[in-house]
């Protein structure tokens, strides 16, 4: 890093090259590039980059650098645009950079209110940034429906400090990856042995404390027998989903891949496996139906469903066989399940008018899926990534299940961010999640987040393995993501009217 007693006579060609290259960082540190310190030394560069700079100048560098990460670490987008929605490549690029853009406004109020309001604080670089940043990781997830994609914590699935996520989950990951960027431009900036080896006593104990709760067993085996799991991946071109002339060719392939799977307690096709109503398609799955229940198997699938009264769509999952229940998706995917102002933007572009693109949210509290004598949570889609969704259902089940089609992401990044985020859920509470995708990667993952068996991608495969059922709660199933974002919220506070009480007196 630069010395920091520069940094204020950095030129705008300088920052505009810094910034983006600093939150590019963060997407190094996910998958499938996997640098996890990549993400530490963003959190490092942006403490130096706000450092000294007027809150004018922290709203634009924040902005940079969010335009840097979304812009390395979602992009993605524009395979859907482009490729599957059929937007001509000018209007699918200034989709995707507005998309990039309006998500990096997130970061640009988080460099103002940084610069602004935190950093004159006692401890405002210290503890106010990581602070701050873990509650704007927060108001991503929710403002404007949410878009909780690439957290920090993320990258930390798999070292020492992911024994914090089953008490803390991916908010208070992302606190020790901050605090821990935070120390490395502070212990930098001072030079001094003793502010380093203080700098260093805080990394070290948190990752140290990671290390210890790792082994920790919050939750116990429910049966000395696993259950026997199947996942079909059929691998069909999202092209060919829903065009009617490979409707038939789509169902004898489920048929036929099915087949020798039976007699697996769960067999899981992915989402909307089925290209039709489910009330639609009762000729095509009552036999199934049938055949699954004499072989004791519950087949779960993805199948959209319309509501009784024939007024509602929903995107859902359906048990069938030894199995019962039915999901409706909650968190619709804005554009791509619904469209925001439909009555004023539907037909402007044919991107607005995909397939399956007026669904209604599922409402909350929906009961799990019965798998025998087994509770299944189900999550469809980028439900999977919403950590306080997920952990709500998660407490009453002994097992969770995500299905997805990530085909409309092609070969990019994407799926493989969305595999590293299910991981995530499965080790914050608990619980082994059985992922059913349609061309990849579907996964068997256990209770610590490892995933046990893998398919490839844009393969047809059959994955054939072994799930267990868990009893008992980790601290953050039974309390999410509350204690971290009041904990965050009330230290903030605290930093505040100790300000006011002493040290804004004094200077």
């Amino acid at each position: 890093m630069p010395d920091s007693n520069s940094e204020s006579r950095l030129s705008p060609l300088q920052v505009m090259l810094v910034a983006p290259l600093a939150g590019a960082l963060v997407t190094l540190s996910l998958a499938p590039f996997d640098i996890w310190p990549a993400g530490i030394l963003s959190c490092a560069l942006l403490a130096w980059l706000l450092s000294t700079c007027t809150p004018r100048q922290g709203l634009w560098r924040g902005w940079l650098y969010g335009l840097g990460m979304f812009g390395s670490g979602v992009s993605w987008v524009y395979v859907s645009i482009h490729v599957h929605g059929y937007a001509p490549v000018p209007l699918a690029v200034t989709l995707t950079a507005l998309f990039c853009a309006g998500l990096a406004v997130f970061h640009g109020l988080f460099g103002w209110l940084y610069v602004r309001l935190v950093r004159p604080l006692p401890g405002g670089m210290l503890m106010g940034l990581p602070l701050l940043w873990v509650l704007l990781e927060w108001l991503r997830s929710w403002v404007l429906t949410g878009f909780p994609w690439l957290y920090l914590g993320y990258a930390h699935v798999d070292t020492w400090i992911a024994g914090w996520a089953p008490v803390v989950g991916v908010f208070g990951l992302s606190f020790v990856c901050a605090i821990s960027g935070s120390c490395l431009f502070l212990g930098w900036r001072s030079r001094q042995p003793i502010a380093i080896a203080t700098y260093g006593v805080i990394v070290l104990t948190l990752w140290v404390g990671g290390g210890v709760l790792k082994p920790i067993q919050w939750v116990a085996r429910a049966s000395e027998k696993p259950l026997s799991t199947a996942i079909y991946q059929p691998n069909v071109p999202q092209e060919h989903k829903w065009d009617r002339n490979y409707y038939y060719p789509i169902l004898s392939q489920l048929e036929e891949g099915t087949a020798p799977l039976l007699g697996n307690d769960i067999l899981v096709w992915p989402e909307a496996a089925v290209p039709n109503y489910y009330q639609n398609a009762r000729g095509f799955l009552d036999p199934i139906d049938a055949r699954a229940r004499m072989a004791g198997t519950t087949l779960i699938t993805g199948i959209p469903h319309r509501s009784d009264n024939g007024q509602g769509y929903h995107n859902s999952i359906l048990a069938l066989g030894a199995g019962h229940g039915v999901y409706h998706k909650q968190r619709l995917v804005p554009f791509g399940e619904y469209v925001p102002l439909e009555s004023a933007l539907r037909g402007l572009i044919a991107f607005l008018d995909l397939p399956m693109s007026s669904f209604s949210a599922g409402p909350s509290g929906q009961a799990p899926l019965q798998a025998g004598g087994f509770r299944i949570a189900p999550y469809i889609c980028y439900e999977i990534v919403y950590p306080d969704l997920v952990a709500s259902s998660a407490r009453n089940a002994d097992l969770l299940i995500t299905i997805s089609n990530d085909s409309w992401f092609g070969n990019s990044i994407g799926p493989l961010q969305h595999l590293q985020m299910a991981r995530m859920r499965a080790l914050e509470n608990g619980r082994y999640l059985i992922r059913g995708t349609n061309n990849g990667v579907s996964a068997i993952i256990d209770h610590r987040g490892r995933i046990v068996q893998a398919s490839e991608q844009f393969v047809e495969a059959s994955l054939v393995g072994e799930v267990e059922t868990m009893l008992g709660k980790t601290p953050f199933g039974s309390l999410g993501s509350a204690p971290v974002i009041i904990g965050c919220g009330l230290g903030l506070g605290l930093m505040y009217l100790m300000y006011l009480a002493f040290w804004r007196e004094e200077n």
